[in-house]
């Protein structure tokens, strides 16, 4: 797995829910076609749309899937990665995440 990874895709329930991206400072999200037609929401801040979501740095909802505390200054030194890069931290993470949704780093 690469540690600086930009892109990655998103499941709820094993089920491809979409892409996660970074491009410089934005980030974005779509959901996948497929998921459109029968998925649920991954949360009420990213209702269902085939139009992609576009945020200044990681939307809250992904934001709050990262480690917090002592966790994430133990991801963040072994792996080293900035504390405050939430985004490669979730990509490095996402496999072992709380809940139903995981996210595969996809370069």
């Amino acid at each position: 797995m690469q540690r600086f990874t930009k892109r990655a895709t998103v499941y709820m329930h094993g089920k491809l829910a979409g892409h996660l991206e970074r491009a410089g400072r934005k980030v974005y999200f779509q959901y996948d076609a497929d998921y459109l037609e029968n998925g649920r929401p991954l949360s009420l801040s990213l209702p269902l749309r085939a139009e992609r979501f576009e945020s200044d740095g990681l939307p809250a909802y992904f934001s709050g899937l990262c480690s917090e505390g002592w966790l994430r200054r133990i991801q963040s030194f072994e792996q080293k990665i900035d504390p405050n890069d939430r985004f490669t931290l979730l990509i490095n993470n996402g496999l072992d995440l709380a809940g139903a949704v995981t996210i595969h780093p996809t370069e």
